[in-house]
């Protein structure tokens, strides 16, 4: 049996397998602060990527960047009673300002607060305290701000990037003079998700709406992106929520409209977090490590020197140089290659390794026979075998490579979703789909299910024992009926469903 860099194999274990590859490609760990982690420098460039392709999406459709306080008073988060009845669970709370020595030794909370903070688990509240300030008159809209932050969510069962206590997000808030534009508005960032998932991080996802039970608390409507993971299970990607008036009415976000009169804003938020490098890692990587879709690489080429004695040595890190040179004047996807030269003292296997387990899209090696020939050795994250070509022919072709690389991650991750993608129409059959043949240790199994459904408790409770969800509506959707799965009656509303994160 051929050996594998990853133990065990995705097919032997896959929640296991996930955190051999984080380690493996030295993406995160575990933090003295349990439930939290610290995001190690080949991690956090997959997320710089990420914050900064992003964010050029956002300014480029009319958003502007701002910063709230962490800190939310209690009384601000009571204001609207959905929203706090969502979160109160997750919340960690600040009751006291200052740390004084114990009588026993050690140090004791002191200096009580007249009121508690919440640590923010999300920002509507405090944003639209500073909203109500700022909307006056229609002129004033729409006002369109997102912020780059932390949030905490008290999780009990964590998992890198995928759930853990604090993470890093973005958060996009606006305010608007009617209800069409911000209905709009909350599309518009559902497509800027779904572009930004499928064109840069190379993962095919459904947009759609979400239940009345799946809903973010205090939204009117929820739409989200859900992604299949390699386990067939669902995650969602990125949410975009219609709130209506609900928040402007709790926070008094009001304004003077066109006839003089005073009106409630119409409002949204959206938001992605570092789960989508969770995403990128299941979507993608396989069992020798991650991979990594080009436009996400912290590093798309690593030029591998072969130095075989020291009288090669400067000979052949000159080559290097002058390669990496070459490479970083060439653009791809309107960015300089981001080329890595690894001269450390290691063998040329090692290395090699070292590169695929953390997911490098491009390998280059180069010893003394290959400058003799004015050659190269390329080998592709995506391929198994590696090969020899010019240098002339690789830097021509080099943009090509990484197009077909981003091209064949998403096709590839695409294929898999339509496989496991299946329209049922009985319970009986659905219960099957989601049953795993093996109850202590399920294998992976089932999919996305698509079928007919009412939208209502009586279904969600049915699902419960399953532990399956209603993943989304998919809003790009032929108008159709047919009788629900669940409870037998008639019905138009077509979901997805599946096993999820």
């Amino acid at each position: 049996m051929a050996k594998t860099g990853i133990s065990p194999t995705r097919t032997e274990d896959y929640p296991e397998w996930y955190q051999q590859v984080v380690k493996a490609a030295d993406l995160a760990e575990n933090s003295p602060v349990r439930g939290c982690m610290v995001i190690k420098p080949w991690g956090y460039g997959i997320w710089e990527n990420m914050q900064r392709q992003l964010d050029d999406m956002f300014k480029e459709t009319g958003h502007e960047n701002a910063y709230f306080p962490l800190f939310i008073p209690k009384s601000f988060l009571e204001k609207e009673a959905e929203h706090v009845e969502g979160f109160a669970k997750e919340c960690a709370v600040v009751t006291h300002h200052r740390l004084e020595p114990g009588p026993e030794g050690g140090l004791v909370p002191a200096g009580e607060l007249e009121e508690p903070l919440i640590v923010r688990p999300t920002s509507e509240m405090i944003i639209g305290s500073m909203f109500a300030k700022w909307v006056q008159s229609y002129r004033d809209l729409p006002l369109k701000i997102n912020q780059w932050a932390n949030v905490v969510r008290w999780e009990l069962r964590t998992r890198l990037f995928l759930r853990t206590a604090e993470f890093l997000w973005q958060e996009g808030h606006t305010v608007h003079a009617t209800e069409e534009e911000a209905l709009e508005e909350t599309r518009l960032m559902l497509d800027v998700y779904a572009d930004f998932a499928e064109n840069h991080m190379a993962m095919p996802v459904i947009k759609g709406e979400k239940t009345v039970g799946e809903r973010f608390p205090g939204a009117n409507i929820t739409y989200s992106i859900e992604a299949m993971m390699q386990d067939c299970k669902a995650l969602q990607a990125g949410t975009s929520h219609f709130l209506g008036q609900n928040f402007s009415k709790a926070q008094e976000i009001k304004f003077q409209n066109k006839d003089g009169g005073e009106s409630f804003a119409w409002t949204t938020s959206w938001g992605v977090s570092t789960r989508l490098v969770g995403a990128l890692i299941m979507t993608h990587s396989d069992d020798d490590g991650l991979v990594l879709p080009p436009r996400m690489a912290p590093r798309q080429i690593v030029i591998l020197p072969i130095i075989k004695n020291d009288d090669e040595r400067d000979a052949i890190m000159e080559y290097c140089k002058s390669l990496e040179k070459e490479l970083k004047s060439i653009r791809y996807t309107d960015e300089r290659l981001r080329v890595l030269i690894d001269d450390r003292d290691l063998r040329g296997g090692e290395k090699k390794w070292f590169h695929v387990k953390r997911g490098v899209p491009i390998r280059v090696e180069v010893g003394a026979r290959d400058i003799a020939k004015d050659s190269v050795f390329v080998g592709r994250r995506d391929q198994p075998k590696s090969n020899g070509m010019t240098r002339a022919e690789f830097i021509g072709s080099v943009v090509d490579t990484l197009t077909q690389i981003q091209q064949g991650l998403f096709d590839r991750a695409l294929a898999m979703q339509k496989e496991h993608t299946k329209k049922i129409d009985s319970f009986e059959d659905f219960k099957k789909y989601f049953t795993p043949k093996n109850q202590k240790k399920p294998e992976i199994h089932g999919g996305f299910a698509e079928c007919y459904f009412i939208d209502c408790p009586e279904v969600d409770q049915m699902l419960k024992p399953l532990k399956v969800t209603p993943r989304c509506i998919p809003v790009d959707q032929e108008q159709t009926s047919g009788t629900c799965v669940f409870t037998g009656k008639p019905t138009t509303t077509k979901g997805i469903f599946a096993k999820s994160y």
